[in-house]
């Protein structure tokens, strides 16, 4: 039983790789325009925390948010069709790699602002204490973001008022080209928590269990009146902070060191340990990237967005 769920972790976490790598090649090809910033090696965030949200829960997500919508449910074959413009997209197009948002699955968009889901998530939380639907809100951001001034204000206010969100601080150790160590004087950025009279946890990002035992738990303590929570997931990117990103701030080395410690890697090398053939985890690769390369192809196949209807949805 156990194996069948890290199996499925697996699967989601590969389902994520394959979607992000085919968004890479699908911008070097040209069908997808702009800034793109992909999710590579911190998979194992977004599928542990996602596998513990109800479907009335709200998610707010960074740019950096293909991963948390795959997650959430959104299906790949709409957010490629976002992604390349397709009138087909979660938002016909509108939104591309950095501004879409799919409300019925609980994914309420990321934004390219650092740090300012996390006031927002406060408001969708505050609502959901009114409406009486027991809502959670998560808010995700980057370690760069813990140093803006909205996410502060947004911790200090959930916590006044015991709101029912979870912050999720997905530190990748790089404020994007800066890396974190050298912007703060104490770099456990859980600590920060105790300020604002919250629990702050420190979490191994690249493990889905340990993500999803502390996302849970935060949930419960959200749920049952005891305000907001926040956790440091420590996670690492194998690709650069956007698609062309030089990285000439990398140590020598330092890809191939996070490559042997990154979630896939350390899930499939523990699911072997346990005795699952290797047969059965390179079958799992095999059906996402063919499930991604489907998604992608009928994607692409959709009718590009009609400029003229580039005025709806702007005012009632």
């Amino acid at each position: 039983m156990m194996s069948e769920r890290r199996l499925a972790d697996l699967l989601a976490m590969w389902r994520i790789r394959a979607f992000e790598e085919k968004v890479r090649d699908l911008r070097a090809e040209g069908p997808i325009v702009g800034s793109v910033h992909l999710c590579i090696g911190q998979e194992a965030v977004p599928v542990g925390a996602c596998d513990v949200l109800e479907p009335h829960d709200a998610l707010f997500a960074t740019y950096r948010g293909h991963g948390w919508a795959l997650a959430r449910g959104v299906p790949a074959q709409a957010l490629f069709a976002e992604l390349t413009g397709r009138a087909t997209g979660v938002n016909g197009g509108r939104g591309g790699s950095a501004y879409f948002t799919a409300a019925e699955y609980g994914f309420h968009g990321e934004n390219s602002i650092v740090g300012a889901g996390a006031p927002i998530a406060c408001g969708a939380a505050l609502a959901g204490r009114h409406d009486g639907s027991n809502r959670v809100a998560v808010s995700v951001f980057g370690d760069g973001a813990m140093n803006q001034g909205a996410v502060h204000e947004a911790m200090n206010f959930a916590a006044a008022f015991s709101l029912p969100v979870v912050f999720v601080c997905e530190n990748n150790r790089y404020s994007e080209l800066t890396p974190i160590a050298d912007m703060v004087r104490n770099p456990r950025l859980a600590d920060r928590a105790a300020a604002y009279g919250m629990p702050g946890h420190r979490v191994d990002g690249n493990d889905v269990e340990a993500v999803r035992f502390h996302v849970r738990d935060a949930l419960e303590v959200a749920r049952e009146g005891g305000g907001p929570t926040l956790l440091e997931c420590m996670t690492e990117r194998l690709v650069g902070h956007y698609i062309g990103d030089a990285e000439t701030y990398r140590r020598p080395g330092e890809l191939e060191r996070i490559g042997r410690r990154e979630p896939i890697a350390r899930l499939r090398e523990g699911l072997l340990a346990d005795g699952v053939p290797a047969a059965d985890l390179d079958a799992v690769e095999r059906g996402a990237r063919a499930e991604m390369a489907s998604a992608a192809e009928r994607a692409l196949a959709a009718p590009l967005a009609d400029p003229a209807t580039a005025r709806e949805h702007l005012y009632a």
